[in-house]
Formats: C-alpha cells, sequence, structure tokens
C-alpha cells in the first residue's frame, strides 16, 4: 500500500501530523467516492469539497501550494503541496506504479479512484490520468490472480 512516507518524500512542504504508519487504502480525485483511509487529490472543479472527501474517509490531502486549506480541516490532517494538483497526482501515480512492477508479490493494494475515462473529455491530461489508475489498478488486479492460481 501507499505510505504517508512514499508520498511525503515525493513533496517538499506538508503540515499536520507526520505518522510514517499512515497507509492508503485509496487515492481519489472524487470527494463524493466512498476513499477508506484515502488520500483526496482534487484535481478539478468537479472534485467538490475537503469536506465531503474527509466525511467519505480521506485520511489525508494533496492541496495547491498558495491556496488557503479550508479552516474546518482538522490541524493534525495531513497535508502535502504541489505547485499543480495533477502534476502530483501524475508523479504519485508513476511512483506507485513503479513500486508494483518491482514488489510483485504484494498483497494489499492502494486502490485509484477516478472519473470513469470515457466521460473524462476536459482535457486530454485527466483522461490520462484515468488510464493510469486503471492501469494500476488492474496491475494489482492480475497480480493477485496470478498468485491465487
Amino acid at each position: 500500500m501507499l505510505t504517508y512516507q512514499d508520498v511525503s518524500s515525493l513533496f517538499s512542504r506538508t503540515t499536520g501530523i507526520r505518522d510514517e504508519n499512515i497507509r492508503f487504502r485509496t487515492v481519489s480525485s472524487l470527494a463524493g467516492a466512498e476513499q477508506p483511509k484515502g488520500l483526496f487529490v482534487p484535481i478539478s472543479t468537479d472534485s467538490d469539497t475537503l469536506q465531503e472527501a474527509i466525511s467519505n474517509g480521506a485520511v489525508a490531502a494533496v492541496w495547491p501550494e498558495g491556496e488557503q486549506v479550508p479552516a474546518y480541516a482538522p490541524n493534525h490532517f495531513p497535508i502535502f503541496y504541489t505547485q499543480d494538483n495533477l502534476k502530483g497526482l501524475e508523479i504519485i501515480m508513476n511512483s506507485y506504479y513503479d513500486y508494483l512492477t518491482q514488489n510483485k508479490d504484494i498483497k494489499e493494494r492502494t486502490n485509484f479512484i477516478f472519473h470513469n475515462k470515457a466521460l473524462l473529455n476536459e482535457a486530454d491530461e485527466t483522461y490520462d490520468i484515468a488510464v493510469m489508475a486503471e492501469n494500476i489498478n488492474s496491475l494489482g488486479s492480475n497480480q493477485n490472480k496470478a498468485g491465487e492460481e
């Protein structure tokens, strides 16, 4: 699973609790999606609010550098700051994909939740992220099936 340490090593600025034991079961750009032990990464105006993401299980977020974090966010809530959330998300996904391809026997994996790629017509980058998420998720499920045989 993707860990706090994995994500914090990718971003130079963080706030909130620094807990190396946090493990992210999900990474999502959709605040309204169930995201147990989730890392919320809002990449568009359709992402909705941090408050909704927290209500649905987010335990940390990636946030645009220079943008005010909502006052309702708990002080201990981990925030990883980036200049561009979409690029930050891409960095996380590439790092995790590399990890999965080098460690094929991992049993617990992080699930990436994004818009259906067929619905993404706003920008090529968001389409690419959805395709990357699909590839990461299928890599995990294909390896799990192979290990069960």
